[in-house]
């Protein structure tokens, strides 16, 4: 199956991410979307878009051909209590939940071609950088390369950088917010309005992501050479961010992040394992 034979997906969760997908699968293709919530105000951002919203999971799931997971990954199990076992039987599963190992996605969704991605906020203007685990079925695999390609970079990886990529890719939006915001509030405390100094910061971050992305620099230590001279402004600057461990703070940043996201898959492997051995034993 191609992108162009696809007729219907399922966004069970259409909070953020989830609505950000839903968003540009209705404005780049044909594609027919059921999108489930378990808030008002999420089922009708959906229905707003073009949507077809519910509350009923399973029903998501049976009128689908590929399958999106966009919930927390603490309502995972609910999720399950909600969908019969039978209605995944066949469908292309995408989870787009943060450490959810796939492992503990083919035990729950027997008999459906699972996929562990993690994109980012970004796929809300089709800018995100998506990694997706883990290519073993020839057509399923490129029906969801194409299309997690609707919302921007796809880069499949061994499933053991996906924490990483988590902590990096899936989370990095919030961390760059954060740098963004402290440079434009330094240039607001040396003199410069506040809407003036964000415009910068924002045009400066865009220039730099080009000129690394079109490989005028190697690495990215060659740029922040070339721009620093002798006795200037940037060495003093660099100095202080020395100083304040900057650079070791946001690699510890990533770690942390990362490891966060580790220890959610491993909680919730092992209730979705006790909710499967729970169902094994009340139906011997």
């Amino acid at each position: 199956m191609t992108l162009e034979g696809l007729s219907s997906v399922a966004i069970l969760g259409a909070g953020k991410i989830g609505g950000a997908f839903v968003r540009q699968i209705l404005q780049k293709t044909g594609i027919r979307v059921y999108a489930t919530g378990r808030r008002v105000e999420t089922l009708r951002g959906a229905e707003s878009l073009g949507a077809v919203a519910t509350r009923d999971n399973d029903e998501a799931v049976r009128r689908s051909e590929l399958v999106v997971i966009a919930v927390k990954p603490y309502h995972f199990p609910q999720l399950l209590s909600e969908v019969k076992q039978e209605s995944w039987k066949g469908k292309i599963v995408v989870s787009l939940m943060a450490g959810v190992k796939l492992a503990t996605l083919r035990a729950a969704l027997h008999g459906a071609k699972v996929f562990r991605a993690m994109p980012n906020l970004n796929a809300y203007v089709g800018k995100s950088s998506t990694a997706v685990s883990e290519n073993l079925y020839d057509d399923a695999s490129r029906t969801v390369e194409e299309f997690l390609g609707l919302f921007g970079q796809v880069y499949w990886v061994p499933e053991e950088y996906l924490d990483v990529w988590t902590g990096l890719a899936g989370s990095g939006p919030a961390f760059i917010a954060e740098v963004l915001d402290a440079l434009a509030m330094g240039a607001v405390a040396a003199g410069m309005p506040r809407e003036l100094s964000y415009k910068a910061v924002l045009d400066v971050l865009e220039g730099t992501a080009i000129l690394l992305k079109n490989g005028f620099y190697q690495h990215p230590a060659m740029l922040r050479d070339d721009v620093t001279t002798p006795a200037g402004t940037t060495i003093r600057g660099l100095m202080v961010l020395e100083s304040g461990g900057v650079k070791a703070t946001l690699m510890k940043v990533i770690e942390a992040a990362a490891r966060r996201s580790r220890e959610i898959g491993n909680e919730i492997d092992s209730r979705i394992r006790e909710k499967i051995n729970s169902r094994i034993g009340h139906t011997a």
